[in-house]
């Protein structure tokens, strides 16, 4: 029987603290983004590495680089799927360690997102749950504009007519998911979208996003509907990876908890046009999708 004890007090000693504009973990400062192999100083070798997925699983840590090595977050995990069936001795240990934030200790089960700032801090809970099942740690980029209006050129944002082959979507989550494989993990599809810098450059109002960004924003979720994806990048998608704090997400619903359903993949048929696809990692999807993708030979679970 795995001693279920010694793996969850494995991450107990980690102290990760955010000061004003300076992020450590256990004493070790570090500034994001920051190459992925410079944490194992703190957590060790990896359990798992995949393509966009490093897993600390012994210590309830994972993190999601891009493509060239570095990433802008932590993700902490505090508490398993209550949709899935699992036996307590099957249970991946979480993250017992401390989150001190201005010298006041994060208290998962009285979490306030910490937001607005350099270190941003935001929890995630799955549908009709209270308790966080994630914590993440994420860094604003939004932070090294000093909330100064960008100098935007005046057409960054004006969606183009594409003159060759695009890829014709049926469902807006899978479009989403691949967007976010394209665009923020491979840097194949410009321009980036900023969601801030789209604030500034929309001139047909004024939209203020500490009011408005607890739903998503109609004129962003416009945006990403009618952005065209040419063709040619098709076999450039070998797996999605659905997560709460993908950048795609982040960008279309500012405060959000992880726990929405807006962009729920509701079919996979898009997922025949794409012939190098063959792993999927799920959180917004109708449950019937998990076998639809796995029937069409794409090894598909559950984040």
């Amino acid at each position: 029987m795995i001693n279920i004890f010694k793996l969850k007090n494995k991450s107990s000693k980690i102290i990760i603290k955010i000061e004003n504009n300076e992020f450590s973990i256990d004493e070790n400062v570090f500034e994001f983004p920051v190459d992925w192999k410079e944490l194992k100083k703190c957590f060790g070798e990896p359990t798992e590495i995949k393509t966009n997925e490093i897993y600390w699983k012994d210590i309830g840590i994972s993190t999601n680089p891009h493509g060239n090595g570095r990433t802008n977050h932590l993700s902490l995990h505090t508490d398993y799927n209550p949709m899935e069936v699992r036996l307590k001795s099957e249970q991946k240990p979480f993250f017992k360690g401390k989150l001190v934030v201005d010298g006041v200790e994060i208290n998962k089960n009285h979490f306030k997102n910490i937001t607005m700032r350099k270190y941003e801090v935001k929890h995630f809970t799955y549908n009709g749950e209270k308790s966080p099942c994630l914590i993440s740690i994420s860094y604003n980029q939004i932070f090294d504009k000093g909330f100064v209006k960008a100098k935007l050129t005046t057409d960054k944002y004006i969606i183009e007519k594409l003159y060759e082959e695009q890829i014709e979507f049926c469902d807006f989550g899978f479009k989403l998911s691949v967007i976010q494989e394209l665009m923020y993990n491979k840097e194949l599809l410009k321009p980036k979208f900023d969601l801030y810098e789209f604030i500034e450059w929309y001139d047909k109002r004024e939209i203020d996003i500490e009011k408005e960004g607890y739903e998503p924003i109609p004129e962003v979720t416009q945006y990403f509907k009618d952005l065209p994806i040419p063709k040619r990048l098709a076999s450039e998608i070998t797996e999605i990876y659905q997560d709460g704090g993908n950048e795609i997400y982040l960008q279309l619903l500012r405060f959000g908890e992880g726990w929405e359903d807006y962009w729920d993949i509701e079919t996979a048929k898009d997922a025949k046009q794409f012939p190098n696809l063959k792993k999927a990692i799920l959180c917004y999807a109708n449950e019937n999708i998990l076998d639809e993708l796995n029937d069409m030979g794409i090894k598909t679970e559950w984040i």
